[in-house]
């Protein structure tokens, strides 16, 4: 008998808490009164959008700045920016390779060209030399700018962060590649 008991009043607080729960959501919307509107909040315009090139367009238009972004590059912000490479890379004149290269004088040092770093395919196989646009590509997303690279960093998604670097890069050299002009 006891036990049937307890049952009852388990089963009356359950009962209760639902109606309460039911209860709580009339009660509110009848004081706050919710508009649900007919179509979406904010539409987009797909047509548009593909017109434009979506993503590609946006990051080609970055890719562009960076010749110009460059006259007022901050080589400071760029050394700053730089510390996220430094788990992998190393920066001064003479030092050897970590998991990535050296980067002392990699503007205008021809692609996977550090002799004793083992390169991956992906870098291997591609042609000339790291110029501000190269670097600027492959730092944007390597994984995408050389599919299979041993890289794994996502990328620097902001045109003056990538100016910043390369001007800090720039500094890194005896004899840096002039600016480029503006474009």
């Amino acid at each position: 008998m006891a036990a049937s008991l307890e049952f009852n009043k388990t089963l009356a607080a359950v009962l209760t808490a639902g109606i309460i729960a039911s209860g709580a959501g009339v009660v509110s919307r009848m004081i706050y009164h919710p508009v649900i509107p007919e179509e979406r909040a904010y539409p987009i315009d797909m047509a548009a959008v593909e017109a434009e090139g979506g993503e590609a367009a946006q990051e080609q238009e970055e890719t562009a700045e960076i010749s110009q972004l460059l006259a007022t590059a901050n080589a400071d912000s760029g050394a700053t920016i730089a510390k996220k490479c430094a788990s992998c890379h190393t920066f001064e004149q003479g030092e050897g390779n970590k998991i990535g290269p050296n980067l002392w004088g990699v503007l205008g040092r021809d692609i996977a060209s550090v002799p004793d770093f083992s390169y991956s395919d992906a870098l291997s196989e591609k042609q000339g030399a790291w110029d501000y646009q190269t670097v600027s590509d492959f730092v944007t997303n390597p994984k995408s700018w050389a599919p299979g690279t041993k890289m794994t960093f996502a990328g620097l998604k902001k045109a003056q962060d990538r100016a910043d670097l390369l001007a800090y890069l720039r500094t890194l050299s005896d004899n840096p590649p002039p600016l480029p002009e503006k474009g």
